[in-house]
């Protein structure tokens, strides 16, 4: 029995709309460290400062020209201790890299070095200015030149563009050189072929830039019907747009002859190379017949990745597009000095389809993308790719004797490893199994992505994860796989232990809430 104690508080059990005890209640919400924190709004008041501000007389004369605020600003007014605190406890709620695994299939999480932050923050770089002029920022213009070059040399491409600020942008700008590349020849083609194993975001872009897209079906093995493509290439395709390796987690085998195939129809081979983490050091993507590809910064070369940002997706160039990169673009003189080329008529530039962006790129992801090729080298990078890819096929072959793997009969895997909710019972989904799994303490795989599997989960472990951390995964992964097998219904409540239980994620769609507003 419990007693009260000598404040009057007493413990009650606290039982959930399902049944399950959670432990006892308490007047605050709070579970020990893990506080409950309610929205800052909640907790400051707009009448109050968190600082002793002096008197102002309002007939003193001010600087503002007229454009003095008219009302109350409506912010709420907090102390530093209580600011802080806010912030800390919502941090202690998020999941991150440096907290645990994170399985994303093609996001590529992997460990961010912490030598790739301090060499960010040196002076010269973490500081500079857009507009600064180029003989005061020669450090920073031979960072970009010298990134720059190591992705050509990676790729086997003789040109790059530094300027894109992410994948999709980046996709964005090889499609608009492919694009001008046709125009300067006087050849409207109208049609990009994508196929059914490519990322999302590639059809997307080429009906951005104005193409109409058409699909080509995958094999049964996963891979590109290279039949299916040469059949419908013709004078109004302008080029395909492939993603290798595939978002089933195998390697295009054909792509050569795919790439051979576009050529010979007059188009080009746009490659999304957002999974080029798998073939770094291994494979270089010109030796394919690829004419753009972009790359990811922050999922191959280690820079920070999530939350929109801050991303960067340099693109490069086959011989027959580099006249059509954007501006502006780095180039060093014979005496050794760095320039940003930037105008569209001169001898250093040629028939360039403009700009991307304003400015040049993103001086961080630069910097940290460099320190991290330094820090590998050219064997180091090699074996970046070889150890992402053990990985991912030890997920494989540690879950497809209980979990339904399409492709695992198609040959080794690459950066990531496919799996399907074949035969869940109870009416469970790939949903119920990912929520079960925050309740093991991971953060859930991709879901239903690609769209070739039925219920797809897609699980990356990227090379910085060891067997340790693999192995403690795959064991959650095959207890709550063994309960969705089983019909375990509980299953459709979780996650039980997470800071919020399930919420209703179409709704939060439909009807989203992104402004506070004080109660009636």
């Amino acid at each position: 029995m419990n007693a009260p104690n000598k404040s009057g508080w007493k413990p009650a059990m606290q039982v959930s709309e399902d049944g399950l005890h959670n432990g006892p209640s308490t007047t605050t919400g709070n579970r020990a460290l893990m506080l409950e924190e309610p929205l800052i709004f909640e907790i400051g008041h707009s009448q109050t400062t968190g600082v002793d501000l002096p008197e102002i007389d309002d007939g003193a004369p001010t600087r503002l020209a007229g454009l003095e605020r008219s009302e109350p600003i409506g912010l709420v007014g907090l102390t530093e201790p209580e600011t802080v605190r806010h912030y800390t406890r919502l941090s202690r709620q998020n999941y991150g890299i440096d907290l645990g695994f994170f399985p994303l299939g093609s996001c590529t999480m992997k460990h961010n070095p912490r030598l790739n932050e301090k060499m960010a923050r040196l002076p010269g770089f973490a500081d500079i200015h857009p507009l600064a002029p180029q003989q005061s920022v020669q450090g920073a213009l031979q960072v970009i030149h010298e990134l720059g070059d190591w992705l050509c040399k990676l790729t086997g491409m003789p040109s790059v563009a530094m300027s894109p600020k992410a994948g999709a942008h980046g996709e964005l700008c090889g499609i608009l050189a492919i694009r001008a590349a046709h125009t300067a020849r006087g050849d409207a083609r109208k049609v990009v072929l994508v196929p059914e194993s490519a990322h999302g975001t590639n059809p997307a872009t080429a009906a951005f830039a104005g193409y109409e897209v058409e699909d080509i079906p995958a094999t049964a093995e996963g891979r590109v019907d290279v039949a299916k493509l040469k059949e419908r290439l013709g004078p109004d395709v302008a080029g395909v747009m492939i993603t290798n390796p595939n978002t089933c987690g195998l390697f295009e085998k054909d792509f050569r002859e795919i790439a051979d195939a576009v050529h010979d129809a007059g188009g080009y081979v746009y490659c999304d190379g957002a999974n080029f983490n798998a073939i770094v050091g291994r494979v270089r993507p010109g030796d394919l017949g690829v004419d753009a590809m972009h790359i990811n910064l922050h999922k191959t070369f280690s820079t920070p990745h999530g939350g929109g940002g801050p991303g960067s997706g340099p693109v490069v160039f086959s011989e027959a597009l580099a006249p059509y990169a954007p501006l502006p673009f780095v180039k060093k003189s014979d005496a050794g000095e760095y320039h940003l080329v930037e105008e569209e008529d001169g001898d250093e530039c040629g028939p360039t389809f403009g700009r991307m962006t304003a400015f040049h790129g993103q001086m961080g992801m630069f910097t940290r993308a460099l320190t991290y090729m330094l820090s590998h080298g050219a064997d180091g990078l090699k074996q970046v790719a070889e150890d992402a890819v053990l990985n991912a096929n030890y997920v494989l072959r540690g879950l497809e004797d209980i979990l339904h793997a399409p492709f695992a009969d198609s040959g080794p895997c690459m950066h990531e490893a496919l799996f399907g909710d074949k035969d869940f019972g109870g009416g469970l989904s790939t949903l119920d199994l990912a929520k079960a799994l925050i309740d093991e303490g991971f953060h859930p795989m991709t879901v239903y992505f690609p769209l070739v599997v039925h219920g797809a989960m897609l699980v990356e472990p990227t090379e910085t994860e060891s067997k340790a951390s693999l192995d403690q995964f795959i064991t959650a992964f095959r207890s709550v796989t063994e309960r969705a097998l089983a019909g375990d219904e509980s299953m459709k409540q979780a996650p039980y232990y997470a800071p919020r239980r399930r919420l209703d994620e179409t709704a939060a769609a439909r009807k989203p809430k992104l402004a506070w507003s004080e109660p009636e």
